[in-house]
């Protein structure tokens, strides 16, 4: 389906040039050197990562210790939010600021509709459109080196990370993971490497091969890791580590994800010492977050409420970790509640580079927060999921969701149902004050639908065809689901 652009697109890059280059000026007439100041910026993102799944977070069975030095050198958000509650609107919403529901790009790719739904999804964008401003293009044009390491999942190769402003992009594709994390890969844009050798770690030399080759102009490093979704496998070695560690009452114990989180964990750590080596760490800001929440039950989110694909907050509260050298203060935490698209507006300011004229954000800037020297200007969070996830455990129905304050109300579609809770009392979600506050749920339901008309938020409609007498899904959807992996895997082959 095309989008309809804000903006000619030809006037966006154009106005894009103008403000990158007045920028420029500028610094030139006060006598700043724009490029060589300006920071390096590495964007780590794990796939389907719980909340509590980092010894920092809390975990006592999976053990992080380099994302958790990461944490002790810098800020650590206790209440971040992912744009959605599975990936690909979130990887949409990240690299251009946007709520995914203004960019009417809401599921995972392709979706997964049920067979006799009470409800007909809308016809939602199933790629990121050309059109649209990223992070990447921003930073581009402001004579930043950018490169997409990992997935991608925004779409087939017509809009592949290239064709969004990033330089390189190795491993990126439309398949939302790979057909296997030991080579061959089978992934159309990573050569396999030696026989059994790990995706995770394959990745990484990569990495450390882009920071070697630009180490002497800014970059824009965006590492979106497979790990940890599907299919869950690891390097043997360290599976027998984790089944020997596993103890009675222990609330995490799968030891080929916790063996397959050491695999990334010491990704992370690779590249904070090839910044080191290359004396780049003092200059560059290195952020680690999740898309989404744990997959349910391959991890626990306790004391969240389910998992990935829900609508609470097992769903989309996720680890934020953000180290920028000389600003932010080690150790340190923050309480403020932050969503996905801030980091684009973030990372401009951080970067000194203005946004396109005409780009829609709805992402906040952290900036103030990171600097521990203001708060952020909004008092609302919002979700749209126009769609269903019954082959995830604890999956929902269609929603739309605000958090205001410790208040979260989520109404469900369906049957326009709502639920009221205070996350600050009962984060694991257990008591629905609805009945009891009606005040608050009609002045939260007011703000959200407003929300909902302003970005324009697709509705799903009736479905003429429903039959009541047969359940709404078939009970063997997660082997439906499992059919759709493998074909989107098969098709990756063909490009």
């Amino acid at each position: 389906m095309d989008k309809s652009p804000v903006m000619n697109p030809r006037l966006r890059s154009l106005f894009l040039r103008i403000a990158v280059a007045a920028l420029f000026f500028f610094d030139s007439l006060y006598g700043r050197a724009a490029s060589p100041s300006r920071p390096n910026i590495i964007l780590i993102l794990a796939d389907d990562l719980g909340w509590t799944d980092l010894a920092c977070y809390g975990s006592d069975f999976y053990e992080t210790p380099q994302i958790d030095r990461l944490a002790r050198e810098g800020m650590r958000f206790r209440q971040a939010y992912s744009a959605c509650t599975v990936c690909s609107p979130t990887r949409a919403a990240l690299l251009t600021g946007q709520y995914p529901a203004r960019l009417h790009l809401t599921d995972w790719i392709p979706g997964l509709p049920p067979e006799n739904p009470k409800l007909l999804v809308p016809d939602w964008t199933k790629y990121l459109p050309l059109q649209e401003i990223t992070l990447a293009r921003v930073l581009k044009s402001a004579g930043y080196a950018t490169a997409s390491i990992g997935k991608w999942h925004l779409g087939n190769e017509e809009v592949y990370p290239e064709k969004h402003g990033f330089d390189l992009n190795i491993a990126g594709s439309s398949a939302p993971a790979p057909p296997s994390y030991f080579s061959p890969y089978r992934i159309a844009t990573l050569p396999d490497g030696p026989k059994g050798e790990y995706l995770t770690d394959r990745l990484g030399d990569e990495a450390l091969r882009f920071i070697e080759q630009h180490r002497d102009k800014p970059f824009f490093f965006y590492f979106p890791h497979f790990a940890v979704h599907t299919p869950i496998q690891a390097k043997e070695a360290l599976v027998e580590k984790y089944r020997a560690k596993r103890r009675p009452g222990q609330k995490q114990t799968n030891a080929v994800y916790a063996a397959m989180l050491e695999s990334l964990d010491a990704a992370v750590g690779r590249v904070r010492r090839k910044l080191e080596e290359l004396k780049l760490a003092d200059r560059t800001v290195v952020v680690f977050a999740s898309d989404n929440g744990g997959r349910v039950p391959t991890t626990s989110n306790l004391p969240l409420r389910v998992g990935k694909g829900s609508c609470y907050e097992g769903g989309t509260r996720v680890p934020l970790i953000v180290h920028w050298p000389g600003v932010t203060t080690p150790g340190s935490v923050c309480d403020t509640p932050v969503i996905s698209m801030d980091l684009y507006r973030t990372f401009l300011e951080i970067a000194g580079v203005p946004d396109a004229a005409g780009h829609a954000v709805d992402g906040g800037n952290l900036v103030s927060l990171l600097r521990q020297t203001g708060s952020l200007e909004r008092d609302a969070l919002f979700w749209h999921y126009p769609h269903y996830q019954h082959y995830q455990l604890g999956g929902t129905t269609p929603y739309s969701a605000i958090r205001a304050g410790d208040f979260k109300l989520i109404e469900f579609h369906d049957d326009r149902r709502v639920e009221l809770y205070n996350l600050r009392e009962d984060i694991s979600e257990q008591r629905n004050l609805a009945a009891r506050m009606p005040d608050q749920v009609e002045a939260l339901r007011a703000r959200l639908h407003a929300w909902r008309t302003e970005v324009g938020a697709q509705m799903p409609a009736r479905n003429p065809h429903y039959d009541p007498s047969k359940p709404e899904h078939d009970p063997s959807t997660r082997n439906k689901k499992a059919a759709a992996t493998d074909s989107a895997r098969r098709r990756q082959l063909n490009f």
